[in-house]
């Protein structure tokens, strides 16, 4: 895992096209601001663990086999 300090309004760039922003620190939360594709999804973890656990559910029931699907597919948070 690379570590990185950053202060309001820096950012990093990953990949070219994708960027994080520090858009407020109050206290012990950080506010972040996520440029990316429309194509890429993004989400919270809570919400991405979610969409993966739905999409398990239903490659069981169904009998598909459980591979991981593109989050893309579901609605981006």
């Amino acid at each position: 895992m690379l570590v990185l300090s950053r202060k309001k309004n820096e950012s990093i760039v990953i990949n070219d096209d994708i960027s994080i922003v520090v858009v407020e620190i109050r206290g012990d939360k950080v506010r972040l601001g996520v440029e990316a594709p429309k194509e890429v999804p993004v989400h919270r973890r809570e919400v991405y663990d979610a969409i993966q656990r739905s999409i398990e559910v239903h490659n069981q029931t169904d009998g598909t086999p459980s591979n991981k699907v593109d989050p893309g597919a579901a609605a981006a948070e």
